[in-house]
């Protein structure tokens, strides 16, 4: 494991091959499916470990968010590049006064609930793609707004990295994993498999509405938004879209908030 930027930058000299998957930890199954794309793509992957302050807004929860290092170690290959830096390390200063903007995109869905995150994600991506300089970066497609906006900031400022997107992990019953469903109760963990179903209602209808119905029937949960998006542009569709779209979905159930994606294909 490694802790500064400095042995981290000792330890990659010289290497021409190299996979990242950055993560905030409580790492999961669907990291590590991410871990073994990247060393399938490159001779040596990093992971990095790092809760960001920045993504986190006003009553988020980044003080309650799972941190457990030690169990994380145990999950990773050996052969595994661990980087997992203080706060004072990558914000040195306290804060970061220079940031990257996710543009509109970041400002809707999951930007409209959650003001702020996406520029402090992208701006500790990029903090990170500077530090690691990997040839490849690996996401989940599970954090489909993500991953659409790190692809355009690579793009926009010409990064020198391809952005490798795998699929969503799911557990047997369906529910998309995530470090965040530790908090459900077996309860909560019931209701929260309408996110799933509602996608797979959608898909098989092309309709939002088809989706919609599946969540109002689910009494546990609190809907933020349904949509039906351009994966070009990560857009809501008008009502005359054809085409593939992408089913997204957020709602809270107690107070975990959860997201999950589908795509679907809107004929005529």
């Amino acid at each position: 494991m490694i802790r500064t930027i400095a042995d981290l930058r000792a330890r990659l000299a010289g290497e021409t091959s190299v996979g990242f998957v950055p993560t905030m930890g409580a790492l999961h199954d669907g990291h590590l499916a991410l871990v073994r794309r990247a060393a399938e793509l490159e001779r040596t992957v990093v992971v990095s470990i790092f809760v960001n302050p920045l993504q986190f807004g006003e009553g988020e929860d980044y003080e309650r968010y799972p941190r457990d290092l030690d169990g994380d170690l145990a999950k990773l290959p050996d052969d595994v590049v661990v980087f997992a830096p203080d706060v004072t390390e990558l914000y040195p200063d306290g804060r970061a006064e220079t940031r990257v903007t996710a543009g509109h995109v970041g400002t809707v869905f999951e930007g409209a609930s959650r003001p702020g995150h996406f520029d402090g994600m992208l701006t500790v991506v990029a903090k990170l793609l500077g530090i690691v300089q990997p040839q490849t970066v690996v996401f989940g497609r599970k954090d489909a707004q993500q991953v659409f906006l790190v692809r355009r900031m690579v793009r926009d400022l010409n990064l020198p990295v391809t952005v490798e997107a795998i699929e969503t992990v799911r557990d047997p019953d369906g529910l998309a994993i995530s470090s965040r469903n530790r908090y459900l109760s077996d309860e909560e963990h019931q209701n929260a498999l309408a996110l799933s179903r509602a996608l797979a209602a959608a898909a098989a209808s092309g309709s939002r509405d088809a989706g919609f119905e599946v969540l109002r029937a689910e009494r546990g949960l609190d809907v933020d938004y349904f949509e039906f998006v351009d994966p070009e542009t990560f857009l809501a569709v008008g009502d005359g879209y054809r085409g593939e779209a992408l089913a997204i979905v957020a709602a809270r159930v107690g107070s975990t908030r959860l997201i999950d994606n589908r795509p679907v294909t809107l004929a005529g």
